[in-house]
């Protein structure tokens, strides 16, 4: 008679293991005291600062790469990129421009000067404004970023509803506003009076004698007392100039410099 083969028993399948979250077995020292959290708070305001300022670094630093490339473009002004504006003469949007750039490459140095010093190196960049009073100066790369941080603050601040803020962008300085060309300035007029039998100290003496206070009281010019002209005498020769304060108008056109 044969022997019977013993039945295979079936291996029970194992529950799958869910992972498990490692944590770290340096022990991280918490805040008791006031000192102490004073000095986390401080920390994290430092850090939140020094990330802040080193992006908007890098946002004047690709505005400044696009202002140097497109120096001397008619289509965007030398500003690397179009500021879009509604009728009522509000910022829309941004674009690129669509011009090829006028130079190949930019200088490095050049570029750090331009993203740190002078008063063009937020030009370029776009910042937000908040009719509750808060705004952010142009610190960023276009109006989708400028966008997305004001949505944030009306989040914080406003429970998410829009209340009427706008974000702004900031033009190169040729570009906001026309350049006046001031009216060219003639010379005073000299003449020397020969035909006179006044002496030096006559002659010098028709200069009037007004205090500032009187010549404001009067709305004459402070200078000549309205006369529009000085009177000066050297050895015999006798000479009357235009007032160089009014230009011989003898009108306030400055204010009065208080002794």
């Amino acid at each position: 008679m044969t022997a019977r083969k013993p039945a295979t028993r079936k291996k029970a399948t194992t529950a799958r293991r869910k992972p498990v979250k490692r944590t770290s077995s340096v022990r991280k020292p918490r805040a008791t005291t006031r000192s102490q959290k004073l000095a986390v708070w401080a920390a994290t305001k430092i850090g939140e600062a020094s990330e802040k300022h080193t992006q908007t670094v890098i946002s004047r630093k690709d505005a400044a790469i696009l202002r140097h490339t497109h120096e001397g473009c008619p289509k965007c002004k030398g500003n690397g990129q179009i500021f879009t504006k509604g009728k009522d003469g509000s910022f829309t949007g941004s674009k690129p421009c669509p011009a090829k750039p006028t130079r190949a490459k930019a200088g490095r140095m050049r570029v750090a000067l331009a993203a740190r010093f002078g008063k063009d190196k937020n030009t370029g960049l776009v910042g937000w404004t908040c009719p509750c009073g808060s705004k952010e100066k142009p610190r960023f790369r276009d109006a989708k970023d400028a966008t997305k941080a004001l949505r944030t603050h009306e989040r914080k601040k406003h429970g998410g509803k829009t209340v009427g803020g706008a974000w702004y962008g900031q033009v190169p300085a040729q570009t906001t506003a026309e350049t006046k060309t001031p009216a060219p300035i003639e010379a005073p007029v000299t003449k020397t009076d020969t035909s006179s039998t006044m002496t030096d100290a006559e002659w010098e003496a028709q200069n009037s004698r007004i205090t500032p206070a009187q010549a404001t009281k009067k709305g004459v010019c402070w200078s000549c007392a309205g006369k529009g002209a000085l009177y000066s005498a050297f050895g015999g020769e006798r000479i009357t100039a235009a007032c160089p304060v009014c230009r011989g108008t003898g009108k306030p056109t400055t204010t009065p410099a208080t002794v």
